[in-house]
């Protein structure tokens, strides 16, 4: 058993969509959430800067002893997951991808639009996801560019981006989709418009509940997971030093 805390990063406000399953599954371990929002989005930056960001968030939860790593990011999974876990063997380090298997297994040859950000869909890991899929479905990459900003200036609803997102996905709504997957952890806090927008026929898909999953996984495998009598915390940090980001973080985590 292992009391210390599991690191959870993000470019922002995202992962707290991810942090909050994390809480929901395994509500006696203690959280500490990064959020890079001094330098979000990440998804529209060259995959240099992408990658030396995410290790410095990283670097900075590693610093405060934490015992597992959650990437809560889909861009920076995709970018620099793989390059996190050769640096640091020893640490139990978990990302986050699109969840197109279960949208494409969900109905028989079924329509799959996966709304995410320009580099997320370019990347080639996304790239050979879609491939391995397309036999089964037809999938409809739909980059978003600046939907993640609404989300961190904490525009959630109302008319300015009910019209950006009905932008977003027409061309997509024109196939007649039966699934969107929400492919950037900022998206899951406008699901209730996207939802309205796309209609009730439409199923939603995202990654953060199996991402919960397999961190359970992986830390009861390692022989890390807190006692259950244990009651967590949950602890935000922000690259930001405005203190309403703070605030933000708590009320996005309680919504």
């Amino acid at each position: 058993m292992d009391l210390r805390a599991i690191g959870i990063f993000d470019s922002g406000f995202g992962g707290i969509s991810v942090l909050r399953d994390i809480a929901k599954v395994m509500p006696n371990e203690n959280l500490i959430y990064y959020g890079d929002s001094a330098n979000a989005p990440y998804g529209t930056k060259p995959i240099e800067t992408i990658m030396s960001l995410s290790e410095n968030c990283a670097n900075f939860l590693l610093a405060r002893d934490v015992k597992a790593i959650v990437i809560a990011c889909n861009t920076a999974t995709s970018v620099v997951i793989s390059i996190l876990r050769q640096k640091y063997p020893t640490t139990p380090i978990i990302g986050i991808e699109p969840a197109l298997k279960p949208a494409v297994l969900w109905r028989e040859h079924d329509k799959v639009a996966v709304m995410a950000t320009p580099a997320t869909l370019a990347l080639p890991k996304f790239q050979e996801l879609m491939k391995h899929y397309s036999k089964e479905s037809d999938i409809y990459p739909i980059p978003c560019p600046g939907l993640a900003d609404y989300v961190e200036n904490g525009i959630l609803d109302g008319e300015e981006i009910t019209a950006f997102i009905r932008d977003l996905l027409a061309p997509a709504l024109e196939h007649n989709i039966d699934a969107i997957v929400l492919g950037c952890t900022h998206y899951a806090f406008v699901e209730r418009v996207i939802q309205r927008i796309a209609g009730p026929d439409v199923k939603i898909f995202n990654g953060a509940h199996g991402t919960a999953l397999e961190l359970q996984r992986r830390l009861r495998i390692s022989e890390l997971l807190t006692p259950s009598s244990s009651k967590g915390t949950v602890e935000f940090i922000s690259s930001n030093p405005d203190p309403n980001i703070i605030r933000l973080c708590h009320q996005l985590f309680n919504a």
